[in-house]
This record gives structure tokens, sequence and C-alpha cells, in this order.
């Protein structure tokens, strides 16, 4: 028994230093999340440059997502980045849906009912700041992009 177990596991720790086992490879989203962290930080810096303070990046809860929570003179802003370098389909402004939108206004309450809750009673507004490209960067800040309504 002693024998099998160790041929066992002797064939499992060969198949594990396999170079296409797996265990080396980068996630296959590797990319695409490194180009989306370059978007946030790209569009934060902008922000900043207008003269908004960043708040919190990448606030997620069960159900929602906010990529960046800015202050813009006491309104608190909740931002959508979105990078789309393909227009087929319509372009970043066309990404953010309806059911998005609302994931993110979900977000944007439970934000502000915990963390963000000494901000719960100033005005707030949901923006996106939308990219077709990272290098050279083309940015186009839509401010009151849409209603919690």
């Amino acid at each position: 028994m002693r024998q099998k177990i160790l041929g066992a596991w002797q064939t499992w720790r060969a198949k594990a230093e396999e170079p296409d086992c797996g265990r080396d490879a980068p996630p296959a989203q590797a990319a695409h999340l490194k180009r989306g962290h370059a978007a946030e930080t790209l569009a934060a810096t902008y922000l900043q440059g207008h003269g908004l303070g960043i708040l919190a990046r990448n606030v997620r809860f069960r159900g929602g997502e906010v990529d960046l929570i800015a202050d813009d003179g006491g309104c608190i802003v909740f931002v959508e980045v979105r990078l789309r370098q393909d227009s087929r389909f319509g372009g970043a402004a066309a990404s953010i849906t309806a059911a998005k939108q609302q994931r993110i206004i979900l977000a944007a309450q439970m934000w502000l009912g915990g963390a963000g809750r000494r901000h719960a009673n100033q005005p707030c507004r949901f923006d996106a700041i939308l990219l077709d490209r990272l290098d050279p960067a083309r940015i186009d800040w839509i401010r009151g992009a849409f209603d919690a309504s």
C-alpha cells in the first residue's frame, strides 16, 4: 500500500513539474486585468488633475462594484471606468447598460451605508470615464452619466 501511494505521489509530482501543467502559467485574464487597472489608474490621475480627490478604488460588494469613488467639492462621485478598444458593439458608453448601472447604484448604496457613511448626507452623482485606447490615452468624462432614480 505504501508503495502504491508513493508511486501515485511521484506521478503527480512529475506532472506538476511539467511546463504545460499550468501551475506557473499566468491567469487567462492577466492581460485584461492589467489593461483595466491601467485604465482605472489613468482615470484616477485625470480626475485628480481636475481637482477631485480619490476616496476609494475598486469597491466591491455582492451584486455590485464601483471603480472609483471621488470627492468633487463636497459632491461624492461614483465613477465607472470603461475601456473599449473596439467600437463594433457601440464602444465604451454603450457598455454601461441599465443592469450595470443598477449594480453600480447598489454598490454606491452599500458603500454609503458602510465605509462611506460619513458621506451619506452629501450630494452624489454617477459619472463615467470612457477610454478608447490607453497609449496615447483618449479620455471622455461624462458627468452625471446616469441617475439613481
